[in-house]
């Protein structure tokens, strides 16, 4: 049965599936986002998280089921296709060259040119107010991104995106091997956007606490499913784990039967 519209979404996935050749990655994923909306989605390793941001962002067709934005339904056919239509991703491995400056990362495969050469002053002007403007703390945007903090890199990446003004950001364990204080600046960030509700977002995390600090609602994929969708101030960390919990004592049991 189709899911119901629900008023303000950006973004509707009705009987997402995925298979790769005998392999079920997702059964039967049912999914809403609404206008300025920041979603957790959270799960147990192998759950299909990331399989279904390769989905939405085009890197990967679904074998089934139908994504909307904005009410009409779309194929998308590449990652380019997804960013023209709105959609853009940060992965974990952020796709910065650690040899090139703030700036130029900013800039990367958009730069400026005043022919035959780059704009750098241009670029390092936009690069520098887009920064200030979104709290992103760089004191010199002519370094390499190599001398900087992982929580940085991971700012410059979230504003990059941001920059190319999305309707929908996916964030890929955006707070992923972080310490509290590099942690901090993008849930600064995070919860900056929401504020201005210029963007919806989905983040993949791992850290219930971290979820619930920041995002509006949280889904839980299990079993190639959505199993739990609830606002954020509806649930807690703790039911958030005992969940989770649950799945694994349950495929634990399995086994062990399958192997008597």
């Amino acid at each position: 049965m189709t899911e119901p519209m629900h008023t303000g979404d950006v973004l509707r996935i009705e009987h997402i599936a995925k298979n790769y050749g005998a392999v079920t990655a997702l059964t039967d994923i049912n999914m809403h986002l609404g206008k300025g909306e920041v979603l957790g989605l959270i799960g147990d390793n192998g759950a299909g998280k990331s399989t279904l941001l390769k989905i939405l962002c085009g890197f990967q067709p679904p074998s089934s089921g139908q994504i909307y934005l904005d009410g009409e339904a779309v194929t998308l056919k590449s990652v380019d296709h997804a960013r023209s239509l709105g959609i853009d991703a940060v992965y974990q491995d952020l796709a910065m060259v650690n040899q090139l400056t703030v700036y130029q990362n900013m800039f990367l495969n958009r730069e400026k040119v005043r022919w035959p050469l780059l704009n750098n002053r241009a670029m390092r002007r936009e690069a520098r107010e887009h920064l200030d403007e979104m709290g992103v703390r760089i004191q010199d945007i002519n370094s390499p991104v190599a001398k900087l903090s992982g929580g940085q890199r991971q700012a410059i990446a979230v504003a990059r995106s941001v920059f190319s003004n999305p309707k929908i950001l996916l964030l890929d364990e955006p707070l992923a091997a972080m310490g509290v204080k590099e942690g901090a600046i993008i849930l600064d960030l995070i919860t900056q956007l929401k504020h201005e509700g210029k963007v919806s977002i989905i983040i993949i995390a791992h850290n219930y606490g971290q979820v619930l600090e920041v995002c509006d609602r949280v889904n839980l994929i299990q079993d190639g499913r959505i199993s739990l969708d609830k606002r954020s101030d509806e649930t807690s960390a703790e039911e958030l784990t005992e969940l989770v919990v649950a799945e694994y004592r349950k495929a634990l049991q399995e086994r062990q039967r399958a192997s008597a």
